[in-house]
């Protein structure tokens, strides 16, 4: 299925439309309870992608606002990753009606900006009031990081994202802000010191951590990453994805924290994990099977032990592949 055409009427977004329409009604709008364990919530890692939003695709005709989708989704689903806070700083306005649009007990994960990872942020995409005070000569770049920004400056990056998210985490409805790592990010005592100082930033908020580099888990470092963020108390991302790359982290079963686990389904598309110059769905165009959605049961119910919440995102979010396979795993974890 992952070489499907762009066109997301094409024969795999088909397929998954056959699938979904042969699940229960609203199999994935409610958490999971798992036996003598916690809860699992299951849903994908966007609402918004347009190759989702494409007539005839996921949303019923008439769904073609952002309220209207939305309001949708959230009764299909009972948790959402939301990747737009990693481009932009999110207003609190935006998370005021994201409340009001959603049914009570739905929950959101919201992925950290980019500069709160050590990812480059373009300048115009940060507030006014920062790029008015960021120096002459990070003002002209396109992109700027985190190392090069002023303390002060840096240090109001945190407080507006705070800001933002405020009203979900007031209203209980915040899961986890999720810290995703890029490649060039190594295991060291630097990089676990900015873990501890992200949790810091953030007080009173989960932070979950997905790593990108294999370094963090090879013979060497494994152990050491993850007794790291057990003795922290801060909760892995376990990861499905492509295996074989430098980028590659093996599909660990690791709970870290008793507050929450989180595991990301990324597909397993290796020939586009680390291609450059690519629409970022190209990376994640993969839809899985049956079976590969089973080998995780297991793993899923085992964290739903060791966690009072366990999230299940789906970030094949090409067409209906996410919400397809969302509904299959919810499914699968129903039937006990």
């Amino acid at each position: 299925m992952a070489g499907a055409a762009d066109n997301p009427h094409d024969p795999g977004v088909e397929a998954a439309a056959t699938v979904a329409a042969q699940l229960p009604a609203g199999v994935a709008a409610e958490p999971i309870a798992v036996s003598g364990g916690g809860e699992v919530r299951v849903g994908t890692a966007s609402w918004t992608d347009p190759t989702m939003t494409a007539p005839g695709v996921f949303y019923p005709p008439g769904a073609n606002t952002a309220e209207q989708r939305l309001r949708y989704y959230s009764s299909q689903f009972s948790v959402v990753e939301v990747d737009s806070t990693y481009y932009a700083l999110p207003p609190r306005s935006t998370a005021e009606r994201w409340i009001e649009r959603t049914p009570p007990g739905f929950v959101f994960d919201i992925k950290a900006h980019a500069l709160m990872g050590g990812q480059p942020s373009e300048v115009g995409r940060l507030p006014k009031a920062v790029r008015e005070a960021l120096p002459a000569a990070l003002a002209e770049k396109t992109r700027v990081y985190a190392k090069d920004l002023p303390p002060e400056i840096h240090a109001e990056v945190w407080r507006l994202f705070r800001e933002g998210i405020k009203p979900l985490q007031d209203a209980g409805r915040l899961g986890a802000v999720l810290l995703q790592f890029p490649r060039w990010v190594l295991p060291s005592s630097q990089s676990r010191d900015e873990i501890l100082e992200a949790r810091r930033r953030l007080p009173g908020i989960e932070v979950a951590v997905e790593f990108r580099n294999g370094g963090w888990f090879n013979a060497k470092n494994a152990e050491r990453t993850l007794r790291f963020l057990t003795d922290n108390s801060i909760p892995y991302v376990m990861v499905d994805g492509p295996q074989g790359l430098r980028s590659s982290i093996p599909p660990l079963s690791a709970v870290t924290s008793p507050a929450l686990a989180i595991v990301r389904f990324h597909g397993r598309r290796v020939e586009t994990w680390e291609m450059s110059g690519i629409p970022v769905v190209e990376r994640f165009r993969y839809l899985y099977d049956d079976d590969q959605l089973a080998d995780w049961l297991p793993r899923i119910r085992a964290a739903a032990r060791q966690a009072r919440q366990t999230h299940a995102l789906l970030n094949n979010c090409f067409g209906n592949y996410g919400t397809t396979n969302a509904r299959q795993l919810a499914e699968l974890l129903r039937e006990g």
